[in-house]
Order: structure tokens, then sequence, then C-alpha cells
């Protein structure tokens, strides 16, 4: 039966009514739904439990408002152990509470330095989640649905300008060691006050990238006609004696304005103390051997003028005394009348002084000249006795390690600055050892000036180097040690390097879908900021670690590449750490001369290189420079002696007629001595 139009057009018209009835229905529903059980009192909570996850695993809380629960036992304990500052009833399950724990736990390696700053900061998350009181400062305002369920997704969280400005004092001056810089710079993008670190905490994070799941609001200021109130947790400043930080991360400190000098851990060493000073044993036993051999030099040089004072004294009373008639009678002894008589008195005196210091050097000539004689006629005694001494001063040769460290060489080791690495090294982490690149353009001849390098072809270059640099495979004791093995890695998943390709996440195939040469201008200015931006390993990367040759800020106008590769370090040399870094050093450089400098050069460019172990490795070349040189000047010396002192060289006659015995003695003379002194 063929029905009429009317009839078609108004089944149409009520299925339409039917349809945008039964939308409006389910809009109203999730609108109810996301507000039911609102209610801001103590003892209540704002979101409790997990509804959903999202498609990177990370957990969403459910928008609906309950009574705060009391926990069991165990999930009391694990509150407290995070949360020492809430007792008693909570708001959050035990997945919620070890979903805060898993996500703090990434923050904690920035701020570990300073304990006041790790306390406040543990503080915020720690009312956001489980406050019994989430209520009255935590408001959902926007809800997500995820697999069917509701969810949160976004809030408000009130929060007093007091705690936020305290939160931010205690961590503005934080250091994260292992990249020397600010913790700021990687848990806030650099943030300058507590306001900018508070948007960028609140922001609702990207799939896979660190950060909250829900957007987050902070803000100061509820309605009056509201039940809500910001929250206020009292806050500990970095300079609390309980919480107290280092002065490096707390410069505000009263204590930092303290400069206490350090006392010496060293103990052991023989050491005497005359008032107020301490001196070493052997730097006084020196100290007097020095002013007991200055004061025989002296004392020689006074009895010298002494004597020359006599004899002056004995002339002017000679003359004083002489008369003509002493005079006549010295002529008439003389019997030469020819000669005036104060020219033989004159004489007379000077025979007088002679005989005086001959008398007065005659001690000295006759103590040598027994002493020679005794030498002569004990000839094994005094050997024996000299050699017994230089291998007395060698025994110290037992102890001797040539040290190649540069940070031993020219730091001394009771210095201010080497107990305070020592204290840092054992108490934290030895600083990262560093390997680096530099790409840079060759000025142009006309102007003078270098190119930029920020070009297409040079960043693709640079992409090239790091593959080369990724592949290196060092052995050490029959393990294959590669870069991702030995290098520092800040989130235990891709290396810190710092280069411009981290812009680009280090992928070569996001190089033309981020945008080319254009988007990495884009992230020298929002490199904190944009997501895109950020580095593989989730943290910001400062143009003027990755770029040199740019003057202020034109990062585009750079001339140089900086390539950096932290890599991980250890307090004892001879730990495997150090030595599987070492082994990947060595292949480094190879690769650097082999391969990478051709490379570079063959695209006008110039490369420089260096390794944590490149100084010690020059330390060692030159030593083994320095070892011919000292060799062929003993050659020199032996053969000097030998044909020089000797007689007319004969073939028949050479070993006696050369002195090649002497000259010989006189080269071991030399390094005893060398020895002996090295020894003692």
């Amino acid at each position: 039966m063929a029905l009429r139009p009317g009839l078609v057009l108004s089944i149409s018209l009520l299925q339409v009514v039917l349809c945008f009835l039964s939308l409006a229905y389910a809009q109203t529903s999730v609108t109810s739904n996301a507000t039911a059980g609102v209610r801001h009192s103590e003892e209540y909570c704002a979101m409790y439990g997990i509804c959903g996850k999202r498609s990177d695993g990370k957990y969403l809380n459910c928008p609906f408002g309950s009574p705060s629960v009391k926990p069991d036992d165990l999930l009391s304990s694990k509150v407290q152990s995070l949360c020492p500052t809430i007792t008693g009833n909570v708001c959050c399950t035990e997945t919620q509470f070890d979903t805060l724990r898993s996500q703090v736990q990434q923050a904690i390696p920035f701020l570990v330095g300073c304990p006041a700053c790790l306390r406040n900061f543990l503080n915020l998350f720690c009312e956001l989640t489980c406050s019994p009181s989430q209520s009255l400062f935590i408001n959902v305002t926007s809800v997500a649905k995820v697999n069917n369920n509701l969810t949160v997704d976004g809030i408000d969280f009130y929060i007093t300008d007091a705690y936020g400005e305290g939160l931010y004092d205690s961590c503005k001056d934080v250091k994260f060691g292992t990249m020397n810089s600010r913790a700021m710079e990687f848990i806030g993008a650099g943030a300058k006050n507590f306001k900018e670190w508070f948007t960028f905490i609140g922001r609702q994070a990207p799939s896979n990238v660190p950060g909250s799941p829900y957007a987050i609001r902070f803000s100061s200021s509820v309605t009056e006609s509201s039940a809500m109130k910001p929250m206020n947790v009292s806050t500990y400043s970095c300079g609390d004696n309980s919480l107290g930080c280092s002065c490096g991360d707390c410069p505000s400190s009263t204590v930092c304005s303290n400069t206490v000098s350090p006392v010496s851990r060293k103990g052991g060493s023989c050491s005497v103390r005359i008032g107020s000073v301490k001196a070493k044993c052997i730097d006084l036993a020196v100290a007097i051997l020095y002013i007991v051999l200055v004061s025989v030099f002296f004392g020689w040089g006074r009895r010298m003028k002494i004597l020359r004072c006599r004899c002056l004294k004995m002339l002017l009373t000679l003359e004083m005394v002489s008369n003509f008639q002493l005079c006549k009678d010295t002529c008439q002894n003389f019997q030469v009348t020819a000669i005036p008589c104060r020219m033989i008195a004159t004489y007379q005196i000077f025979m007088l002084v002679k005989a005086e210091m001959v008398s007065y050097l005659k001690d000295y000539i006759l103590m040598y000249r027994r002493y020679g004689t005794w030498v002569a006629r004990n000839p094994i005694i005094v050997l024996c006795s000299s050699l017994a001494l230089v291998l007395l001063l060698c025994l110290g040769l037992i102890r001797f390690k040539v040290e190649t460290r540069p940070e031993k060489l020219w730091v001394g080791p009771g210095s201010k600055a080497a107990e305070e690495k020592n204290f840092f090294d054992s108490h934290l982490a030895p600083f990262y050892r560093i390997e680096q690149l530099i790409l840079a353009t060759i000025p142009e001849v006309k102007h003078g000036s270098s190119p930029s390098i920020v070009t297409e072809d040079n960043i693709k270059l640079l992409f090239e180097i790091q593959k080369k640099v990724d592949g290196i495979k060092a052995n050490y004791s029959g393990s294959v040690i590669s870069l991702a093995d030995i290098c520092m890695k800040p989130m235990d998943k891709d290396c810190a390097t710092q280069s411009v390709l981290q812009y680009f996440k280090m992928n070569p195939a996001n190089y033309d879908d981020y945008g080319g040469v254009e988007h990495l201008k884009y992230c020298f200015e929002h490199y904190s900021s944009a997501d895109k931006c950020m580095s593989a390993f989730k943290g910001p990367l400062d143009p003027s670690t990755a770029l040199g040759g740019f003057s202020g800020k034109n990062y585009s106008e750079a001339t140089a590449f900086l390539v950096t590769y932290p890599v991980n370090n250890a307090i004892s040399k001879e730990e495997n750490e150090t030595e599987r870094a070492v082994a990947w050093e060595k292949a480094f450089i190879k690769l650097a001369k082999d391969e990478l400098l051709q490379m570079v050069q063959s695209r006008n460019l110039t490369l420089s290189f260096s390794s944590e172990s490149s100084v010690e490795e020059e330390l060692k070349r030159e030593s083994s420079a320095d070892a011919i040189t000292i060799l062929i000047s003993y050659l020199v010396m032996f053969a000097y002696i030998s044909l020089t002192l000797g007689d007319s060289p004969r073939l028949s006659s050479f070993y006696i007629s050369s002195k090649v015995l002497l000259g010989l003695s006189g080269v071991v003379l030399v390094m005893l001595s060398v020895l002996g002194s090295v020894g003692f």
C-alpha cells in the first residue's frame, strides 16, 4: 500500500524531533553526572578513584565527589612515607597513590639536592591527590568520556599566593648537577615566578609527554559565595635548619654568608704546631736545613769581614807608630836608601796581612785535605756508603706513580677546591665526562666574517655525523660498548646529548615533518615552552649550549654547531664505568680523525673534537717525547766526557784513552742523583 506524501513528511519530522531530544538528554545526562555530588566541605573529596586510562597509559581520576575514606594500614603507611602532612582519612585509592608516587619520582632527581624544595613540591601534589579536605580547594571544571566512563579533564586548584611564593623561592636556585643548569629549567621551563611555574605544571600534557593528564588551572581567589578555601599548607625555606640546602642551591641562606675554612680531614701525617702555625715535619726539616746553610754562608762572610778589619786596623796602627827612626832602621836593615821609608813599611804590613790570611785558610785547607786523603784511602767504604744512601732515598720510588690526570696536576690535594670536589663526588656523584664536536664555517675572504652554519645542508651533515657516532662500537674486556651504554640519561631512556638535532628528537625522519630549518629557528625562540621543541630526553635545550659564534640571542647567525655528549663518570679511575668510557673515547677520537674530519672538510667546514681523556692522553704523549730528549742528552753527555777529557783517541787503546769508564760513571752519577731526589 502506498503511503501518502503528507504521512511520510510527518514521520520524518517526528524522527528528527526524537533524535534532537535524545541528544539533548544525553548532554543533560553528562552534565548532571559531572556535577553530581558536588560539595565543598571538610572530609570530602572532589575526585576519588580511577575511571579511565589515556592511550599513553596515564590514569584519569573519577569526577565524582565522595566522603573521604579511612585507609587500611598498608595504604596509610605508604601515604605517610611520601606525604607526612596527611593523617587520618584520605581522598585517594592505593592505585591513585601509586600513580602519584611514580609521577613525582621523575622530579626527585632534579630537586634532591635541596630537601626543603623537594618537601614543598611533594606537599603540593600530596594535597592535590590525597588530602581529606580535597573538595575545599579542588573543583572539577570539565570531564571527558573514555571507554564510556566519565573522567576528569580539567580542574581548578585554589592555592594561596603565599604558598606559591614559598614553593618557588625554595626551588628557584636549585641546581641540577648532571646537566650543570638550574632544575627550574626542567621542571618549570625556566619559570621566573611561581605563576609561570604553575602555568607550566597545569598544562595538559600531550600523549607520551611527561606532565599532567588533565588541565589544572591554578588560582588564588574564590568567590565569596563559595564554600571553597585556597590551600595554604606551610612551606619550608631553603635555609631551614631541619631541611637545609647547600649554599649552591640556596645562596640566600644565612648560613651561606659565613665563610668557614674547611677542616682538613687528612690524618696520619707528621706535623708540628708552633703557636698558631701548623707545619709538616718535612717542611720544618727543610726550613731548618736552609737556615743552617744560610747561616754558614753569612758566617763565612762575616769572618772574612772581621779579618779584613783586623788587617786594616793593624795597618793604621803601624802607620801611626812609625816614625822616621823606624823607617831609618828599616832602610838600614834592607840597605836600600833610595826607597822611601813609607813604602818599606807598607810592604812589611802587606806581608803581615798575607801571613794572617794564610794562617786562617790553612785550617780549612787542612780539613779538606784530610777528608780527601781519607776518601782516597777508603774507596770501598765511600762507594758503598754513597750507594746505600742513594738506595735509601730511592725507596720512595716504591710508591712512585706517574700522574696524568689534569685535576690532580693542577689542583693541590689539600686545597679547598679539591676538598669540596671530593665531598661532592662521594656524597652525590662525580661530574659527567664531556665528549665534544665543534663544526664551524670558514671566514669568507671577501668580507672576513663567517657565514651562518644554520643551513639545510649543514644540518643534514650533522645527522650523518651523529649516525656515525651512534654506530661507534668499542671493545672493553670482550664486551661491546656504544654511546647508549655509557651516556647520561636523565629519564633512563634517551641520551642527554646537547645538539640542535634534539629539536628534531635526534631523528632525521622528523626533519621534513617538523619543517626543516624554519622549525629550528622557531625552537630557538620557544625552546622551553613548545612541546615540539622538547628534546628526546624530555627536557628543554638552551640554544646557547648547542651553538656558537653568535651575538646576543641571534641564534640564527651562529657560525658553529656544538655537539656535547655527557657520559657517566665514576669516583675512582679504576672502576669499570670509567674504563668503559675511556675505551669508547679512544674509538670516538679515532673516528673523528679518520672519517669525520674528511667529511667536514669536504663541505668547506672545520672540525674540532675532544674527549674527557684528551688532555690526559696529550700529557702521556708529551711525557714519552720528553723521555727521548732526556735519553739523547745523556748520550751527548757520555760522549763529551769520554772524548774531550781523554787523550788523543786511538783505535788500539780506545777504552783506555777515551775515558769511557769516566763518562759512564758520570752518567750513572747523574741518574742516581735524579732517582734519589725523586724517591725522596
